[in-house]
């Protein structure tokens, strides 16, 4: 095997044909995960080969959505500005009954709040998977095949070797690598290969989904409309200058064929479109989907994962599908690079399935119950939205996600040292502050943490910048948050392993832990803004 943090020489990622014999991490997909996940590696040294099915980017929309935890991650991964040029921020959600009249609107301010960037961010996902492999080409540790079919990930003594069929020639070749990431859908030949099944949770709807692009201004609020109807039940957005989303509900019987056409569509759409020409409305997709609901038994097996919809499924109703994606990838990649350079045991790896998995469930539960809520009970239920809709905003989680974007707190494991019955801050995402015009996660650049409300001693300094980690004193914003715990040791994906009164106990707990190439290892910071 090659050892980790190998780099090919060259200014770039290659895209290429030639084989590869063995390399650290094999991944399956280069959909926004395995991309991700291939960054993140990257940053780390960590040389990866991507195997994707198509030859280019898969050209129809399909998410639409990102919130602003997830936006923190595209910062990470160099592509903030880029993927802020393309999207635009939605001001929040509003439900409306059959009849177009809003039940209740929950307002998100567009500027950002603890993530520091818009909670709710739409776009068009082939222009932003042109973004991330772009991006890509940046590393010359990582390597795009595409038009290949995986066809074999078999667990071996040392490692994985993954079997794939070159479909322009019909050649068979195989790769050998340290470990594979299964970033490759809901129908992942990854699972298949590990003996993992989809549990199905009970959730399965039809529904049309319409892209229009456009230059006619609908004067329509610009957030996310949810109708709630147990006939047609239907979604709204403009994800763009030019483009915009409808989702409906389909009956018993339709298709999509049924709405081929504008003409077709026009009784649909018309609520938002008002007296728009049709002949305006340029069609970009009209396809069925079945929203599912849906988690693997298990996410691993030996050094084979899974990652994104290949581990689960969930319905789009809160916009949490390729999100839950991005929160795999950037849990497990510095977890994986740690392991490859030795700074970390290989135990770790445990903690992805543990950590991940419950919060996945937690967030496909949420979408279930607003989907659920927008589409049962007949008339019964049209009186009772109308009757809870207004009160949406005191039900716990809810009107959080929707409003301030904060996910649960992962669960207790070997890097989350959560006290059973205190749980504090241990498995929380820390606030992306600002420290002296700067976000805490471009100072903690993939790095292990320290917030500390209680000076270190000079020693303890230099044990942790030794150990590859950083120091920020706690003042305003951080101070708050940290509350009556005084010091916080933050994992290099932002999440908090443990707090502690004193900076001592913490130092103790610190791995040396490479930084990533692009971190500054002397970087100490005495204040938050």
């Amino acid at each position: 095997m090659p050892s980790a943090g190998k780099s090919r020489s060259g200014n770039e990622s290659r895209e290429w044909s030639e084989p590869v014999n063995s390399v650290p991490v094999v991944v399956v997909g280069a959909g926004p995960t395995g991309l991700t996940a291939a960054t993140l590696l990257a940053q780390y040294g960590i040389e990866t080969l991507v195997l994707e099915r198509w030859d280019g980017i898969y050209p129809q929309p399909r998410a639409v959505h990102l919130d602003g935890e997830i936006r923190r991650i595209l910062a990470r991964l160099g592509v903030g500005a880029d993927f802020d040029a393309i999207s635009r921020p939605a001001l929040g959600l509003r439900l409306i009954d059959p009849d177009m009249r809003v039940l209740a609107q929950f307002d998100r301010d567009p500027a950002g709040g603890a993530n520091g960037y818009p909670e709710a961010n739409l776009f068009d996902q082939p222009e932003f998977e042109a973004i991330l492999r772009a991006n890509m080409r940046r590393y010359p540790g990582i390597s795009l095949r595409g038009n290949v079919e995986v066809v074999g990930v078999t667990q071996e003594n040392d490692g994985v070797r993954v079997d794939f069929t070159d479909r322009v020639t019909g050649a068979v070749e195989s790769v050998l690598a340290d470990y594979a990431l299964g970033c490759d859908g809901a129908n992942s030949v990854v699972r298949s290969a590990i003996g993992a099944t989809l549990r199905d949770l009970n959730f399965a709807q039809r529904w049309l989904v319409v892209d229009v692009d456009t230059t006619a201004d609908f004067g329509e609020w610009e957030g996310v409309h949810q109708v709630c109807d147990p006939v047609r039940a239907a979604t709204y957005m403009r994800i763009g200058t030019t483009r915009y989303r409808w989702e409906f509900r389909l009956g018993p019987g339709e298709t999509a064929a049924d709405y081929g056409d504008s003409t077709s569509l026009r009784p649909l759409i018309a609520p938002w479109t008002g007296n728009s020409p049709s002949e305006e409305l340029r069609l970009v997709r009209v396809a069925e989907y079945t929203f599912r609901a849906q988690l693997a038994d298990r996410w691993r097996r030996g050094r084979i994962f899974l990652l994104g919809d290949a581990a689960h499924l969930t319905p789009p109703f809160i916009g949490q599908g390729m999100g839950a994606g991005l929160r795999d990838a950037v849990n497990l990649a510095w977890k994986l690079a740690g392991v490859l350079t030795a700074d970390l045991p290989a135990t770790v790896l445990d903690t992805y399935e543990i950590e991940r998995k419950p919060h996945a469930h937690a967030m496909i539960r949420l979408a279930k119950f607003t989907g659920r809520a927008m589409t049962d009970g007949g008339e019964f239920g049209n009186l009772l939205r109308r009757l809870i809709a207004p009160r949406l905003h005191r039900l716990p989680g809810f009107a959080e996600l929707l409003t301030n974007g904060q996910t649960p707190p992962l669960h207790r494991s070997e890097l989350v040292a959560a006290h059973r019955f205190c749980r504090g801050l241990a498995g929380k995402l820390v606030p992306n502050a600002l420290i002296d015009g700067r976000r805490f996660d471009d100072i903690a650049a993939g790095r292990f943490v320290i917030i500390t409300a209680v000076q270190p001693t000079p020693a303890q300094r230099r044990e942790i910048e030794q150990r590859g980690g950083v120091i920020v004193i706690a003042r305003t914003d951080l101070r708050r948050w940290l509350g009556r715990w005084h010091c916080a040791l933050v994992r290099p994906d932002g999440t908090v392993l443990r707090t502690s009164p004193q900076p001592s106990e913490l130092v103790t707990d610190l791995p040396r832990f490479k930084a990533p190439a692009s971190a500054d290892p002397a970087q100490v910071l005495n204040r938050d803004t």
